[in-house]
């Protein structure tokens, strides 16, 4: 007979959180998760992102991605996004 039983399994060690690092106007943000929606990622600055503003992933070497608030957004670290107005409004006409 062996001397362990089925009660003595080895437990493994938490895996550790992972970090990831993204960007949102230029600033650094650490967050735990690896998936975020629009709307999380737009509570990240302080204040918030406002709706005037859309929020839009750079895709270097390719069209930039507008984030609507319900996507989901797969977190990498170094990932870019930046702000711009909703509406712009290029101005009167003479």
């Amino acid at each position: 007979m062996s001397g362990s039983s089925s009660s003595e399994v080895a437990k493994k060690p938490p895996k550790p959180e992972k970090q990831v690092v993204i960007h949102i106007d230029r600033k650094p943000f650490k967050v735990m998760e690896d998936e975020m929606s629009g709307t999380e990622l737009r509570s990240l600055p302080d204040p918030d992102i406002g709706p005037e503003f859309d929020l839009w992933l750079e895709v270097p070497g390719g069209e930039d991605k507008r984030i609507e608030n319900e996507e989901a957004v797969k977190l990498r670290n170094g990932m870019h996004f930046f702000t711009a107005p909703s509406v712009i409004n290029p101005g009167r006409s003479c």
